[in-house]
């Protein structure tokens, strides 16, 4: 992975009153009939492509501001799946917020479930396959990864906390989980006091409003951790199923720096591999690709532009802010460019058990010099300054 500086940036034209208009030099023209604006300033290379892009390319941008938002008593919760971004196959995300104290319902479901700590803190418990708990308390820069099939649960700490969830499946709906309260409004009293050994009697307070705001609910803020967790003899895991993603020592490089979390450092992560992306001002994630899964994206801060190149010639350039998703299929070429005035942070994500990626300068720099010269026609100074070795970890 390499990252590079580059501090030019594009300009728009714009009109009498400030808005940008579709005119490069002599190509385009004003826009006469109705307009977004704000949209249309927020996505540049939408308005007016590069005259680098080429041919038609899928839709690899959704703003999560547009998802459907759920909004229950513990908060809120909203999702980009493939009914959001029809090109998103391999990963689906939700965005979630609790308040102090608000519980996600204690639940399950068929795919991984990979998350991280936008701001706040909660408390994630985990129940495995051997009658293990696993209990530990996050906050911004964390993440958790809770395997296929195992029950887990999240509340929020005192002061409330966001988060990212992100699944191995591009059509997992948030919507679709299994839940403790519905398994419990589906089965005959009877069978529940049999499997409990109590009196039927014990399950008549049991909640009404099941299926509507039990998903996400208010609470108390829990005890500190030591007081939550259970006492022994409980079976406490031997497995971690959290990590501080930002505890980890980043690869710098002189536009930016990248933090990777796989089955390599955080081995229970056996589906999804992850990256943490800082791109200066000025800078790129340079020209690369992924050969073993699709890239997705969510953008935490700044703002950038990708531009994707797809087989048979065609291209496409896409806007990004905080709150959007970005993705790219495997093996299409892309480059990510900072084009704000702070650093670009966004997160990358893969459903695989490991980080991969092909560097198109150190694939250049490895190959026969007189190779390279014969197809792009660059001259020995261009052939002396591509790199080796990548120059950050891949």
């Amino acid at each position: 992975m390499k990252i590079q500086t580059n501090n030019k940036k594009r300009q728009i034209t714009k009109n009498g009153n400030g808005n940008p208009e579709p005119i490069a030099g002599n190509r385009g023209a004003s826009i006469l009939g109705p307009r977004n604006v704000p949209i249309e300033r927020q996505n540049p290379d939408s308005l007016i492509a590069p005259t680098t892009d080429a041919g038609t390319v899928p839709n690899f941008k959704w703003p999560f501001a547009l998802s459907h938002n759920r909004v229950l008593s513990g908060g809120w919760a909203r999702e980009t799946t493939t009914r959001e971004l029809p090109i998103s196959t391999e990963i689906a995300g939700v965005n979630m917020r609790l308040k102090p104290g608000g519980i996600r319902e204690l639940h399950w479901h068929k795919e991984s479930e990979w998350g991280y700590v936008i701001k706040g803190s909660c408390r994630v418990s985990l129940f495995d396959e051997e009658g293990r708990l696993f209990i530990d308390d996050v906050s911004a820069g964390d993440l958790w990864y809770f395997p296929s099939g195992l029950p887990h649960s999240i509340q929020a700490l005192e002061d409330g906390v966001e988060f990212l969830l992100v699944f191995d499946s591009g059509d997992f709906s948030e919507n679709e989980t299994f839940l403790i309260c519905d398994w419990f409004a589906h089965t005959p009293r009877e069978v529940l006091a049999k499997n409990f050994g109590v009196d039927k009697s014990a399950f008549d307070a049991l909640p009404t409003d099941i299926g509507h705001s039990r998903y996400m609910f208010a609470g108390k803020v829990p005890p500190s951790l030591s007081e939550d967790a259970p006492p022994p003899p409980a079976k406490q895991s031997r497995q971690s199923y959290t990590w501080h993603m930002l505890a980890q020592e980043p690869t710098k490089a002189p536009g930016g720096s990248v933090r990777i979390t796989d089955s390599r450092n955080f081995s229970v992560s056996k589906t999804i591999a992850a990256a943490r992306i800082e791109v200066e001002p000025g800078a790129i994630r340079e020209l690369h690709w992924h050969p073993n899964a699709d890239e997705w994206q969510y953008y935490l801060s700044g703002q950038g532009r990708m531009s994707v190149f797809a087989s048979g010639g065609k291209s496409r350039t896409f806007d990004y802010q905080a709150g959007d998703v970005g993705y790219v299929p495997r093996d299409m070429g892309h480059y990510v460019e900072n084009t704000g005035d702070e650093p670009l942070i966004f997160l990358a994500l893969f459903r695989s058990d490991h980080y991969a990626d092909v560097s198109l300068a150190q694939w250049m720099g490895v190959l026969p010099p007189e190779l390279v010269k014969a197809h792009l026609n660059v001259d020995d100074k261009f052939i002396a300054r591509l790199p080796k070795n990548e120059p950050l970890v891949r």
